[in-house]
């Protein structure tokens, strides 16, 4: 099946189309100008104009900039981990980029740059270079070297593509099912923009509807339906979709890899990021106005998931052995499981709707799926990465836990009751599908897996489907 091309004059199709107007209409005034507002970088920043996105639904009120970037406690001298916790103090220095909104200037490269044109990215001279899932995993999108392409998980199939030319979209985020996509373009000899620019596409309008320029080169985006979080190598930046108003900036660690989640329920967002300090997450609860540090590995972190609604957190180290499950609200461990003996480079970590189970994904070529047996009013103390706890799972747990206290931790550690096993080489992430007891595996190598777990016996997955979506007419 080849990927669906879809005109500029039949738009993605909205959840709510019907209500789909201008914010600022009124019932006897005539259309407004179809300019988009841009941001740009400046010395001062202008308060924007209130410009409220008319795709999105309702949403929670602002939140105040309560929480400015802060730094953790001085570091202990003792390698054991622990949990700390500051009140938000009000930051006085200037922020390294300051981006303000400005209504009608003129987009430095024309907007016909991303043309109304849609087209089918063809797989013999297109390179794929992102691949992330949208908020509740029903759809993905994939940045590759000659645009961006919008698959459908649950059937599977193309939604659509936008050819943008050479050198094409290095990120690409999507909001829920909605026709907002935030995009980064891949850096070349002639970018389609720089890649210190988070580019805001309206697929119904088909044109920017605005930008984000910072002073350094994006590493990651999220998107909530209130909010756009851009991260940077050293500082994570919070805005407002209401007005693009910046809210929040935060100071982390060395962030190449832009370690960065959010949680994407309808109550106040919690954010999960790098620390200041090797191994420590930062978490911040805009509920609850908080902001907590555990010190949750002694090696630097790898990855995070998140929960939905933001409640608890997987982490992982670039060790790759163990991941912990801590809560959001107190910073408590939860659970401990391991993944193997030898050291693992850990590509993704996703829970359950439930938050019954937990996948990780690694370049060891197995997807493994956890048993959650957690206990919330159940306080631990972190352990060393050299040691494993042990918190139940009946048929997860090795057959050796009785000797828990004469031989190493290693031998009472909680194994996955799932595996599935994928050609090494590639790089995959991993979501749990809207089937029960299933996943659904995306690979650089444009390969998509749908399998099925057993939630009562271990043992290897079954395939449900697998095809290459840089190959759409290729099913295996």
């Amino acid at each position: 099946m080849s990927a669906v091309s879809v005109p500029s004059s039949t738009p993605w199709p909205l959840p709510n189309e019907k209500n789909h107007q201008s914010p600022n209409a009124s019932p006897n005034s005539q259309p407004e100008s179809t300019e988009a507002p841009f941001l740009l970088a400046t010395d001062e920043p202008q308060k924007p104009e209130p410009s409220i996105p008319p795709f999105l639904p309702a949403m929670e009120p602002s939140i105040p900039p309560f929480l400015p970037a802060m730094e953790p406690d001085e570091p202990q001298k003792d390698l054991e981990p622990s949990i700390s916790e500051r009140e938000p103090e009000r930051e006085e220095k200037t922020e390294q980029a300051t981006p303000s909104s400005s209504r009608n200037r003129p987009n430095p490269r024309p907007s016909s740059a991303l043309t109304n044109e849609s087209s089918e990215l063809s797989p013999s001279s297109s390179s794929l270079l992102h691949l992330s899932f949208n908020q509740d995993c029903g759809c993905f999108a994939c940045g590759t070297s000659l645009g961006l392409q919008i698959f459908n998980v649950d059937p599977f199939r193309p939604i659509f593509s936008r050819h943008l030319g050479p050198p094409g979209v290095a990120i690409v985020e999507m909001l829920f099912r909605c026709n907002i996509l935030a995009f980064v373009a891949a850096p070349g000899p002639h970018p389609l923009f720089p890649p210190n620019k988070v580019m805001i596409w309206d697929d119904h309008e088909t044109k920017c509807i605005g930008e984000l320029s910072f002073r350094s080169e994006v590493r990651a985006v999220r998107l909530r339906r209130d909010k756009i979080i851009v991260i940077l190598e050293q500082k994570i930046f919070v805005y407002n979709f209401f007005d693009l108003q910046l809210i929040h900036q935060i100071e982390t660690i060395a962030n190449p890899k832009g370690l960065c989640e959010v949680s994407h329920g309808g109550g106040h967002m919690v954010l999960v990021c790098l620390g200041l300090q090797k191994g420590q997450v930062r978490i911040e609860n805009y509920g609850l106005k908080r902001t907590k540090f555990v010190s949750a590995h002694d090696s630097r972190i790898a990855c995070f998931g998140l929960t939905f609604e933001g409640k608890l957190v997987a982490t992982a180290s670039t060790k790759g052995t163990l991941v912990r499950v801590f809560s959001t609200v107190d910073g408590t461990l939860l659970q401990e499981v391991r993944r193997g003996a030898d050291r693992a480079e850990i590509y993704s970590l996703a829970f359950s709707e439930t938050a019954e189970w937990l996948a990780v994904s690694s370049d060891k070529g197995t997807v493994h799926v956890f048993s959650l047996k957690l206990n919330f009013k159940e306080k631990s103390p972190v352990p060393s990465d050299t040691n494993a706890l042990t918190s139940g799972g009946d048929h997860s747990s090795s057959s050796l836990s009785f000797f828990k206290g004469v031989l190493p931790k290693y031998f009472s550690s909680e194994w996955s009751v799932a595996q599935f096993r994928l050609p090494e080489g590639s790089q995959y992430i991993v979501a749990f599908g809207h089937q029960k007891n299933t996943i659904v595996i995306l690979g650089l190598d444009g390969s998509f897996y749908r399998c099925r777990f057993n939630p009562v016996q271990s043992g290897e997955m079954v395939q449900l489907e697998h095809h290459n979506f840089l190959k759409p007419d290729v099913t295996f």
